[in-house]
């Protein structure tokens, strides 16, 4: 199988440190590293949880660490943008493993104010990240995701006491509430999706790979340069891995293909022309 974006590796590399810690919460045992996770991902994630004081001093060095007694509730605060529901749920499901508390705290944030505060960063991103983050993101639907049943959303215009009371509250009712294993086969469900949306996304990508081999052929014709013909075939790859991402992160797969792979047809014709008509 082909390997997984950088990004998305360094996400299921944290996902699975994370696990580590809350096995070795529940059962009282030493951390240790998990197969698939590198040792600098490890050793990051470590130094953390030591930042944070939530390992006990080793009594010797070279010792496995262990979680910090705590006297009082423990809050695990995963601050990352999220910006895909299937994102949010993997974490869900480690909460409802071991029957932790689950909850999300959305900022709804206008792009325009978005993108002023962006450019007041020291490091700020590119105008366009902003925007694409903004395109994709996925706010929590309280109505389809009955696990999402337990998320806040604020206006993240100007933050105020009113603002802080309600979050506080908020976490406190989630701390009642811990997850509990459902009895309904979620996990069957979710292989299902993933099985529909592997024959989706397969099939999508079939039909986008012919769309580039026309379009590489019309622009041939047109004798556009060499040079500039590995370059559009590049920019093509990359809008088809693109919008095959997307389409692999989907919640709703039904009738998607055909949508997905108009837009792809629609985009790489732009591509072609600009080079075409330079």
């Amino acid at each position: 199988p082909p390997q997984l974006p950088r990004w998305k590796r360094s996400r299921r590399e944290l996902l699975q440190c994370l696990e580590r810690f809350l096995q070795a919460l529940v059962t009282g045992e030493p951390l240790s590293v998990p197969p698939a996770a590198g040792q600098p991902g490890w050793e990051r994630f470590l130094a953390c949880c030591r930042g944070q004081g939530l390992l006990a001093p080793q009594e010797r060095h070279g010792r496995p660490e262990t979680p910090a007694a705590t006297a009082g509730p423990l809050y695990l605060i995963l601050d990352d943008n999220f910006y895909y529901q299937s994102m949010r749920y993997e974490v869900y499901q480690l909460a409802r493993k071991y029957s932790m508390s689950f909850c999300q705290l959305f900022l709804d944030c206008p792009l325009e104010c978005c993108l002023q505060r962006n450019r007041l960063r020291s490091h700020p991103l590119p105008d366009q990240t902003i925007c694409l983050m903004a395109r994709k993101i996925e706010m929590p639907d309280l109505k389809k995701n009955a696990w999402e049943q337990n998320s806040l959303i604020l206006k993240s215009f100007d933050r105020t006491l009113e603002d802080d009371e309600q979050i506080i509250s908020f976490l406190a009712t989630a701390l009642e509430n811990p997850v509990k294993q459902n009895k309904e086969n979620l996990e069957q469900k979710e292989a299902d999706r993933a099985i529909c949306a592997a024959s989706t996304v397969h099939q999508a990508d079939q039909i986008c790979r012919r769309i580039i081999s026309q379009a590489m052929k019309d622009a041939k014709d047109k004798n556009i340069l060499p040079s500039e013909m590995k370059s559009l075939a590049e920019e093509l790859n990359k809008l088809k891995a693109e919008i095959l991402e997307d389409l692999r992160q989907g919640n709703n797969l039904k009738n998607q293909t055909c949508s997905v792979t108009s837009s792809f047809q629609r985009e790489a014709t732009n591509v072609v022309n600009k080079y075409i008509f330079k």
